[in-house]
């Protein structure tokens, strides 16, 4: 069985990687899958966020990482994937997540949703949390991979 683990991944954070270990182990191969969004302009190249991936799931079997732009359920069918694996931190993330997956649903009938909840001591990160925190100077080793990190230093300082 094959997962689409989509996001912007940028960065990717501990919670990320835990996603990706446990999908991996759930569903033997998991597909990430790095959005390239023009209306955005990401602190890391479509090319890093690739690398920071790799050099962190080197660990896992069953990893690939592709990009993609425009509907997730596209890039789904594209890729022939099962399911579409998506995490959840807190009750707003469900809502939320809810409705991105019975619109998927609605557009691609055959494409599941699964949602795995986020380990607890992983609850408080996101991509947009940890970048300020590097911003400022804070302490991201517990919140990101090495590689990740490294970047951010550099990237801030």
């Amino acid at each position: 069985m094959r997962a689409l683990y989509p996001g912007s991944f940028d960065p990717l954070t501990l919670g990320h990687l835990d996603l990706i270990e446990r999908g991996c182990a759930l569903f033997g191969e998991v597909v990430v899958a790095v959005l390239s969004n023009p209306a955005k302009t990401p602190a890391f190249t479509l090319q890093q966020r690739f690398n920071q991936i790799h050099l962190a799931t080197a660990h896992c079997k069953g990893v690939s990482v592709i990009s993609f732009d425009g509907l997730t359920v596209t890039c789904a069918s594209h890729n022939q994937v099962d399911l579409i694996l998506r995490g959840l931190r807190a009750m707003s993330d469900f809502e939320y997540e809810l409705q991105i997956a019975h619109t998927n649903r609605s557009l691609a009938s055959d494409v599941e949703t699964i949602f795995l909840a986020t380990a607890a001591h992983h609850s408080f990160l996101s991509s947009s949390m940890v970048k300020e925190v590097a911003r400022f100077g804070g302490n991201i080793d517990h919140m990101v991979p090495e590689v990740v990190a490294q970047d951010l230093h550099r990237l801030f300082n």
